[in-house]
């Protein structure tokens, strides 16, 4: 990946622009070209959301009539997560980086412990998973809170060791060990390897972007794999789902409604749609229509132009979150911007590809769109994280854009 190339800071050392007439020129229009990242990230997550609370609109209301909420049950209740994830998005958007490393552990701590309340009459299962808090009436995952504990705390880690990287024990403790497995062991506990996976994804992202050492990477990728494969073959559940999926919907009646459903729903869609609210699959045809499988209905009311239009805001994303990567101050900014982009795109794609069948029906929401209060207001954090690295970043190309010895 570009990413990768050139990874500055490696060793110890501070990044140290390049003396080089590029250089000079580029000092006129920093303030602008990173004031136009700053803008885009709000605008591609805002417009994101906007488009997630109208499709939970409509896809929801027929399930939320017939559980007794009303036609706009879901509807109301995702608006409220969404009033409380953007003010949170724009206090962590105006933190300074300086915050995020001091409170790093205490975020990660404060997540673990989150994390293991599903285990007390606190935590409830749904789904077959054990990953759910009820207290009162307010409900959610915990894990969705620990993923973006577990970014910050990497990017943190990664910086405290810096000088230290490259040697491969230091690289995985306390990283991996004790931490990484701490907190995907306590969400395995729970059942949700899906939620596993994407942490795993988000682990080894951080630590890419964040400067790891091939070798270690390489580990850690292989283990993974290893343990995702066992995870797999010791659940009949897990093995049926990936039978099914191999053998291309066979198991029309049982496993693969789902997935057929949400097939048809696209097909229905054609290139135009069949409008806002005119969707056949929300009608009880098509199971959590208004979660996993909401890019299904986005496909069959706004169809092919609207879906296009979901996914290139994805990519957008990703083209600038790997933009404010290549300008981050320090390797904690690299880390976790990497994170967040493997999180939440990586998690995007996914969500996408089990709808579409490219493959097995994971149980991961589409970011910022699926119905989900916690998962919503996480999403809507991690990425005022993303802008408060961006903007430290845009000052950063200043201070260097100016300093004397570019001017050279």
């Amino acid at each position: 990946m570009a990413g990768r190339a050139g990874r500055p800071g490696e060793g110890g050392e501070q990044p140290q622009p390049p003396v080089t007439g590029a250089r000079i020129s580029l000092g006129a229009g920093v303030k602008t070209g990173n004031d136009k990242t700053v803008a885009l990230l709000w605008g591609i997550t805002l417009f994101l959301t906007g488009i997630g609370l109208i499709m939970v609109l409509s896809a929801s209301s027929i399930t939320s009539y017939t559980q007794d909420q009303g036609f706009l049950g879901v509807f109301w209740r995702q608006m409220l997560f969404a009033a409380i994830g953007l003010p949170l998005m724009v206090f962590a958007a105006t933190r300074k980086l300086d915050f995020w490393k001091r409170w790093a552990w205490w975020f990660f701590g404060a997540g673990l412990l989150l994390q293991l309340l599903v285990f007390t009459p606190l935590g409830f299962s749904a789904g077959g998973n054990r990953n759910w808090l009820a207290i009162g009436t307010v409900q959610g995952q915990p894990s969705e809170a620990l993923k973006l504990a577990l970014v910050v705390w990497i990017g943190a880690v990664l910086l405290k060791k810096e000088k230290l990287l490259g040697k491969v024990s230091h690289e995985l403790i306390p990283i991996i060990f004790p931490g990484a497995l701490l907190a995907l062991g306590l969400v395995l506990a729970g059942r949700d390897l899906g939620t596993v996976i994407i942490m795993a994804a988000l682990v080894i992202g951080a630590m890419y972007f964040g400067g790891v050492s091939w070798k270690t990477l390489g580990i850690i990728v292989l283990g993974g794999l290893l343990a995702v494969v066992f995870f797999v073959v010791t659940s009949q559940n897990r093995m049926d789902r990936l039978f099914e999926h191999a053998g291309g919907g066979s198991d029309y009646s049982n496993l693969g409604w789902q997935p057929q459903h949400g097939l048809w729903a696209l097909a229905n869609g054609g290139v135009f749609g069949v409008g806002l609210g005119g969707s056949k699959a929300k009608w009880s045809w098509l199971p959590a229509a208004d979660n996993d499988y909401i890019f299904a209905i986005i496909g069959e009311e706004l169809g092919f132009v609207g879906a296009m239009l979901v996914i290139g805001l994805f990519i957008g994303l990703a083209v600038l979150m790997l933009r404010v990567i290549s300008r981050s101050r320090d390797r904690f900014g690299r880390a976790v911007v990497g994170g967040a982009l493997v999180w939440i795109v990586g998690q995007a794609f996914i969500n996408i590809g089990v709808v579409i069948r490219l493959f097995p029906v994971l149980g991961v929401p589409l970011p910022l769109i699926s119905s989900g209060g916690t998962a919503l207001v996480s999403c809507l954090v991690t990425m005022g994280v993303v802008i408060s690295i961006a903007r430290d970043a845009k000052l950063y190309q200043e201070e260097i854009a100016g300093s004397p010895s570019v001017a050279r």
